[in-house]
């Protein structure tokens, strides 16, 4: 699907798309934090214009980008700059060698995908340590206010996506993977008019919750064990 970046671009800079924004940030943050990062390479299948990617760049890895759109890749080149690797292609058959990144981030694309198992399972071909999946949740207030077919829904975007359940997504991460995941979360608890800097719409939507209740619902899977980080604000004393 050929978004228009400019659209795009527009929704997250109004205060709406700002606050959905910094939500999925906590979200993606929140999922990520057990991940190395010095000299991690990720690679962001469906990356739009780059806004994910320039979390994770901020974040501290080495970021990569994909999408079929060129239009969205100029824009990702417009914000990124050198700071990424950026490819026009598609996510189901992945121009890149098996392992060859470290992680993969597929962030509220597979909705948009004509066979998302095919594009899952290329994520795990070419990452080597994990992937982290984000998706719009078919069971949300969200869904209810901009996925349903109401009248005035059925020229959106978002009406013509293919929203997954929670248990629908972590079964197709199971087929096409062959893997569980290993956290869950999601985010975004009211519908759209709800998010918004007031009380107590606020303090709502910027939970951090299981993955069958917020609008964008996001998983970990670890293709391989490692050792998680203690965060530097752990410590409550010098440490010897």
């Amino acid at each position: 699907m050929d978004w228009d970046a400019e659209r795009y671009e527009e929704w997250f800079s109004t205060p709406q798309g700002r606050f959905a924004l910094a939500a999925e940030r906590r979200l993606l943050d929140s999922l990520v934090a057990e991940w190395p990062r010095r000299n991690q390479r990720v690679l962001e299948i469906g990356c739009g214009t780059g806004l994910f990617q320039q979390i994770l760049f901020d974040d501290g890895f080495t970021v990569a980008g994909l999408d079929k759109s060129p239009r969205m890749i100029a824009a990702a080149r417009r914000r990124l700059g050198p700071s990424a690797e950026l490819y026009v292609a598609d996510g189901s058959s992945l121009p890149f060698s098996d392992k060859e990144y470290d992680f993969c981030v597929l962030w509220t694309v597979l909705e948009f995908c004509e066979d998302p198992g095919q594009v899952l399972a290329e994520a795990a071909r070419v990452a080597s340590k994990g992937l982290l999946v984000g998706f719009l949740n078919r069971h949300s207030a969200y869904w209810l206010a901009r996925g349903c077919a109401w009248p005035w829904n059925r020229g959106h975007s978002l009406c013509r996506a293919r929203w997954h359940t929670w248990p629908e997504m972590r079964a197709l991460c199971l087929i096409h993977t062959g893997k569980t995941p290993a956290r869950t979360r999601s985010a975004l608890l009211g519908p759209p008019c709800t998010w918004k800097e007031v009380q107590p719409w606020k303090g709502l939507n910027n939970l951090i919750l299981p993955p069958m209740l917020g609008a964008i619902s996001a998983l970990r899977i670890d293709l391989v064990g490692y050792q998680p980080l203690t965060p530097i604000y752990s410590w409550t004393t010098d440490p010897a």
